[in-house]
């Protein structure tokens, strides 16, 4: 019986962030989709607690004899250390060198906005997506701005191919505590490129108070200011009350390849603000307000225009939910089943050549 095995290493890293949602959801997805005949198992680098990456619909990881950096080196150099399996899909860049694996590649930001990531690491997303560019296998992204981008900074053997990323259900709310009636949210990682310094000095005279929901990643973000609160890391339930009772979802990003809490606000009926990057306006398609990336002044104008004209709140309420309605997970792990499909039919191919 053929596997898929599916990476999930995004799942135990220190702060998961989109990725690592993006990760289990799919990984889920792909189990439930299985075509007749094939399994879908995960793998995970040698770990403390490896059931921290259990899917559910999948199980407990295959737990590989070598730990996180002794792996991300080893492929790194080209050693084709495999992790078994039929075929590999990548939820991220850190893949097998060799083998039928499908890569996922979420940005371009190593190329756009290297400031933003360590120098590390963006050099390390440079060459590692520039090596799975130059597989037969088309890469996974998230939208066509990434696909097009990625186009003209590596050579692509084959065109990158759009797959969105679907919407989480958030399930049933559980209050939390002392929230303001009316409050600007905004989720994600705490970090550079999220443009979360211009969101605090956009909202500062807006006279309603910011919630910001997520970790701290990398590089020094100051959200210090009176009417900012950091609510750190929630739980899918507190963080469905938070979200629905959002008079509006801020996403400044300076860089971003899909955006999950810009669609996950549009399915709650929550309007959002938005930054100008080619991927967020791809996701939001016209049902969110835009703002120039790093311009207080134009995000501070688009939330004021929310936050004051109910009728235009409403309409992008209503907008944002018909929009959500295209991005689900069912229908992205069907389009990745496509590609390992295709790919398993062309070694089945030129093995009968022989």
């Amino acid at each position: 019986m053929p596997n898929l095995v599916v990476l999930a290493e995004q799942l135990l890293a220190p702060v998961p962030g989109g990725t690592g949602r993006y990760t289990r959801e799919l990984t889920a997805a792909l189990a439930a989709t299985a075509p007749p005949g094939w399994t879908v198992t995960t793998a995970v680098s040698r770990h403390p607690d490896p059931s921290a990456a259990a899917v559910p619909g999948v199980g407990a990881p295959r737990v590989l004899p070598i730990p996180r950096r002794a792996l991300i080196a080893a492929w790194e150099r080209g050693v084709p250390y495999w992790p078994g399996g039929d075929a590999v899909h990548a939820p991220t860049p850190l893949a097998p060198p060799r083998g039928r694996v499908v890569v996922t590649v979420h940005d371009t930001v190593p190329w756009t906005h290297p400031e933003t990531l360590t120098p590390r690491g963006a050099a390390w997303h440079r060459r590692v997506i520039a090596r799975a560019a130059a597989r037969p296998t088309p890469l996974v992204v998230p939208t066509q701005a990434v696909a097009d981008d990625l186009k003209t900074r590596v050579p692509c053997t084959a065109p990158p191919i759009a797959i969105p990323h679907g919407v989480t259900p958030l399930g049933e709310s559980s209050p939390l505590p002392d929230l303001p009636d009316r409050y600007v949210l905004a989720i994600g990682t705490i970090e550079p490129r999220k443009g979360l310094e211009t969101l605090v000095a956009a909202t500062a005279q807006l006279d309603v108070p910011l919630l910001v929901v997520g970790q701290r990643g990398w590089g020094e973000v100051d959200l210090t200011a009176p009417h900012v609160r950091l609510l750190g890391k929630l739980p899918d339930p507190q963080l469905a009350h938070v979200l629905r009772n959002a008079t509006a979802l801020a996403v400044p990003s300076l860089a971003e390849g899909f955006g999950l809490p810009l669609v996950e606000a549009m399915s709650e009926g929550v309007p959002v603000v938005h930054s100008d990057a080619p991927a967020l306006l791809e996701v939001a398609g016209g049902a969110g307000l835009v703002a120039e990336r790093g311009d207080p002044r134009s995000l501070e104008a688009a939330l004021r225009s929310l936050l004051t004209d109910h009728p235009l709140a409403a309409r992008l309420a209503a907008a944002g939910r018909r929009r959500a309605e295209d991005f689900t997970w069912e229908r992205a792990a069907r389009a990745v089943w496509e590609l390992h499909l295709a790919q398993a039919a062309t070694a089945s191919a030129e093995r009968g050549a022989r």
